[in-house]
C-alpha cells in the first residue's frame, strides 16, 4: 500500500482543540451560549435548539491529573479523573467558556464527579435508565429529554420551540450522515485513510461550532478519499485490518491507534464512542420531536446498559462491512461495565467470527507503552 497523503489543511488533534479554543473566547465575547457536554447520550438537537453550541468536555491527557486526585481516588478511570482535573484547575477553556454542562450517568465514576463539578458551575445531569428496554425506560427518559428541555430554557430565559426542534433535528441528521459517510470511507481495500486521521478528523470536529462548516469539510474530504482510493489505491494489497472496540478512545490515541499503525496494520473500524455508533441511528423527522429524541438516543449501545445486546450486533455487522482481520479492545483503568462485557466480546470474536481479539488494559499515563508496544506488535505478526 502506497503511503497515504494526508489534506492539505489537516490539523492534528492538540491544533485543533487550540483553535478551538481561541474559538470559544470569541464566541463567549460575542455573547454565544456554550453548553459543556460528555457523552453519546447527550440530545445536541435541544442544545441546538437553545441557539446554544455544544462542545465536549472530556479530558484526554494525564497533567491534570494529580489535582483531581485530591479529591478523586487514585484507581478511578483516566478519562472522569482528567476532566474533573481539567475543570477544577481552570486549565480548560471549554469548560472554563461553558455557561453550564449537560451530563449524563453512563457510569457510577462519572455520576459521583459530576457531584463535585457542580460546586464549579451549573450541572444539569440525565439519569439513566438501568436498561434500554425495562419496564417504563422510555417514559423515564422522555421525562429526562424534558427536563433538559425546561432546563435550557429557565437557564437561558428563552423558550424552544417545536418549530426549532424540528430544524435542529433535520440538521443534526444530515451531520450524522457526513460524519458516517467519512468513517464508511474505511470499508474500502486497502483503506485511503488512516485510523489515525479518521479519529483526529472526527474528535477535532466535535470542536466546530458550525455544523454546516463540519458538513462541508466532511464532505469534501470523502469525497477526495473515494478518488484516491479509484485513482491510486484499488486492487492493491491490503495490510491487517484492525477495528477498534472498548472505551472512548479519543485520550489514548497516540498511544494505541497510531502505534498499530506504526507497527504495520490498519485501523479501519471503531466500534465505541468515538466510532459511528451514535451516527448509524438518525433521529426519525416524523414523529414528535421529543418523543423522536428519546427514542433515539434511548437506542444507544453502551456496557453502561443491561442488557447490552445491541454492541455485539453491532461488532457483528462492522467485523464484515469493514473487513476487519483482527479486533483491539480498549480497557481503560477502572472502567468497570466495558471491563466485564470484554469476556462476551472475546467470545464472540474468536469463536462466532473466528478472528484474533486482544484486551490492553491500559490509562493515560505513557508508563506502559512499551508494553503496549510488544503486545500490539506481536499481535499484527500473528495477523501477517
Amino acid at each position: 500500500m502506497s503511503e497515504l497523503v494526508l489534506p492539505e489543511h489537516f490539523e492534528t488533534y492538540p491544533e485543533a482543540r487550540k483553535k478551538a479554543f481561541l474559538t470559544m473566547k470569541e464566541l463567549k465575547e460575542q455573547g454565544r451560549r456554550i453548553v459543556g457536554v460528555f457523552c453519546t447520550y447527550t440530545p445536541w438537537e435541544l442544545i441546538h435548539a437553545a441557539d446554544a453550541v455544544a462542545v465536549v468536555l472530556c479530558g484526554i491527557g494525564d497533567d491534570n491529573i494529580p489535582a483531581a486526585e485530591v479529591r478523586l481516588p487514585k484507581n478511578l478511570c483516566p478519562l472522569i479523573k482528567a476532566s474533573y482535573g481539567a475543570a477544577v484547575t481552570d486549565k480548560c477553556p471549554f469548560f472554563y467558556f461553558s455557561d453550564m454542562v449537560l451530563a449524563e450517568t453512563t457510569c457510577d465514576g462519572k455520576k459521583k464527579m459530576y457531584e463535585l463539578m457542580g460546586e464549579l458551575k451549573h450541572c444539569h445531569i440525565m439519569q439513566l435508565p438501568p436498561g434500554k428496554t425495562g419496564l417504563g425506560a422510555l417514559d423515564f427518559w422522555k421525562q429526562e429529554v424534558i427536563g433538559v428541555k425546561e432546563d435550557l430554557e429557565q437557564f437561558y430565559g428563552i423558550e424552544i420551540t417545536e418549530d426549532k426542534l424540528r430544524s435542529s433535528i433535520r440538521l443534526r441528521n444530515r451531520e450524522r450522515k457526513a460524519v458516517l459517510d467519512f468513517f464508511e470511507v474505511a470499508k474500502l481495500k486497502p483503506s485511503p485513510i488512516t485510523g489515525y486521521e479518521i479519529s483526529t478528523v472526527i474528535s477535532s470536529n466535535e470542536f466546530s461550532p458550525d455544523l454546516e462548516d463540519k458538513i462541508a469539510f466532511l464532505e469534501q474530504r470523502t469525497k477526495e478519499l473515494k478518488d484516491l482510493y479509484e485513482r491510486e489505491l484499488k486492487g492493491k494489497p491490503s495490510r491487517p485490518r484492525i477495528l477498534i472496540t472498548g472505551c472512548p478512545t479519543t485520550g489514548v490515541m497516540d498511544k494505541i491507534i497510531k502505534c498499530i499503525e506504526e507497527l504495520g496494520a490498519d485501523v479501519v473500524g471503531f466500534e465505541n464512542c468515538c466510532g459511528p455508533r451514535e451516527k448509524k441511528d438518525p433521529i426519525d423527522e416524523a414523529k414528535d420531536p421529543i418523543t423522536a429524541i428519546s427514542e433515539k438516543y434511548l437506542r444507544v449501545n453502551c456496557s453502561v446498559m443491561s442488557p447490552n445486546p445491541g454492541r455485539l450486533e453491532a461488532l457483528d455487522v462492522q467485523i464484515d462491512e469493514y473487513q476487519v482481520d483482527g479486533v483491539v479492545e480498549v480497557l481503560l483503568q477502572a472502567c468497570h461495565t466495558f471491563a466485564i462485557e470484554s469476556d462476551a466480546v472475546k467470545t464472540f470474536v474468536t469463536t462466532k467470527k473466528h478472528i484474533p481479539y486482544i484486551a490492553i488494559n491500559t490509562d493515560y499515563s505513557p508508563s506502559d507503552q512499551a508494553q503496549i508496544d510488544t503486545r500490539l506488535g506481536a499481535f499484527i505478526e500473528l495477523l501477517q
